[in-house]
């Protein structure tokens, strides 16, 4: 069997969802997918969600799916001193601009604008339905992607982003590092799942809007293992 069997597996299971997307019931209930469409002044956004095989490192984890250890997705960490969503650990990404020739190119030029990304190496499999976000009024269209020539990536601007790195999926699967977060605020309770994802920059917990479309994803591509879904992760404090 050929080594890169697993990573190529991979490349073509997200293919093979990306083509899946315009389908009915596609992620069902991921962030209100399958609501209402978004109310007037929702504004259009889009993130990068890049998958590759680690350049350093791979995973301590064996996934119970047929999947490389060294498969990883690109996250950043938002500064601290932001005011939307301060420290949350995110996909590359953000709003749609007037120069921007659709969703994929802005998921793109926001990619390389925060993380020094090389687009040129990236293989754009297609845009999955956009996902309303009610509380900051964003419909967001998540593109996915795979890193057939991986390049350097770092913080390129501090105030908006505190680290950028590379995460093994294996370990994103790993039920010790999943659980649920719970966000309360004005009386009312937000469940929703979280992961713990450890990097030379420190530890992180991956939560909110995030975690939902990966779970989604990885739900949807049979790569979920059981976890605990009863185990709470701490939020990080504001």
């Amino acid at each position: 069997m050929p080594l890169d069997t697993p990573a190529t597996a991979a490349r073509d299971q997200l293919a093979a969802l990306a083509a899946r997307s315009g389908e009915p019931g596609f992620l069902p209930g991921v962030l209100g997918a399958d609501a209402a469409p978004p109310a007037p002044g929702t504004r259009a956004a889009a993130v990068l969600v890049l998958f590759g095989l680690l350049d350093r490192h791979e995973s301590d984890h064996a996934p119970e799916a047929a999947l490389s250890r060294d498969l990883d997705v690109l996250l950043l960490a938002r500064a601290a001193t932001l005011r939307s969503h301060p420290g949350q650990v995110a996909l590359p990404g953000g709003r749609v601009d007037p120069g921007d020739a659709d969703v994929v190119a802005a998921a793109l030029r926001e990619a390389r604008e925060e993380t020094g990304l090389d687009t040129s190496g990236v293989e754009v499999l297609g845009a999955l339905p956009p996902l309303p976000l009610e509380y900051s009024r964003h419909l967001v269209t998540p593109v996915l992607a795979w890193w057939r020539r991986p390049s350097p990536v770092r913080v390129v601007d501090v105030a908006e982003s505190a680290a950028v790195f590379r995460a093994p999926v294996a370990d994103l699967l790993a039920p010790a590092n999943r659980g649920v977060t719970v966000l309360r605020r004005d009386g009312a309770e937000w469940r929703g799942p979280g992961f713990v994802v450890r990097q030379d920059a420190g530890e992180f917990l991956v939560w909110g809007f995030t975690a939902m479309l990966l779970d989604g994803l990885f739900t949807e591509l049979g790569w979920t293992e059981d976890w605990d879904a009863d185990r709470e992760l701490p939020l990080p404090s504001p």
